[in-house]
């Protein structure tokens, strides 16, 4: 059975805003909710389902777990919100070579609550639940030893 998502209340809405740009974040309010706009200080980091709960278990067990998005659709999209990406323009070509996308310079992210067509965006790992959001050296990094090394990954994170 399909379910349609209940649009979030104003209220909460401007709690969830107000929030979110306590932290530094630039946020801007859309018709369905807010939207992180990154910039130099926040971007975000969009890879495939397969390889997220990879990519999770290595920053996990490494100490480096930041706030994570997922967006609702026909494919479940993951965004990990990294920090640090004017100074990491290496990092940034190794996570496009291993498939990942880039949300950069002035793109809009939905944040949670936003209503999306398939649901509404939600936190994996919501920021209060970890103290800092990693640079994107670390994501970096994690996606390279999931690709590169899965067998490893497993040993790391036991």
């Amino acid at each position: 059975m399909r379910t349609t998502p209940v649009t979030p209340s104003a209220s909460v809405l401007a709690a969830s805003a107000q929030a979110y740009a306590q932290k530094g974040w630039l946020v801007s309010e859309t018709s369905n909710g807010i939207s992180l706009v990154t910039d130099n200080n926040v971007c975000g980091i969009e890879v495939d389902e397969t390889v997220a709960d990879q990519v999770s278990v290595y920053l996990r067990a490494n100490k480096l777990t930041g706030p994570v998005i997922e967006l609702p659709g026909a494919e479940r999209r993951i965004v990990f919100l990294a920090t640090g990406v004017s100074k990491a323009s290496r990092a940034l070509d190794a996570l496009r070579e291993f498939g990942a996308t880039i949300h950069a310079e002035g793109a809009s992210l939905p944040l949670p609550p936003t209503k999306m067509i398939a649901g509404c965006a939600r936190w994996v790992v919501a920021p209060e639940e970890c103290s800092w959001v990693p640079p994107v050296v670390a994501i970096s990094a994690a996606l390279r030893a999931v690709r590169v090394q899965p067998g490893k990954l497993a040993r790391v994170a036991s």
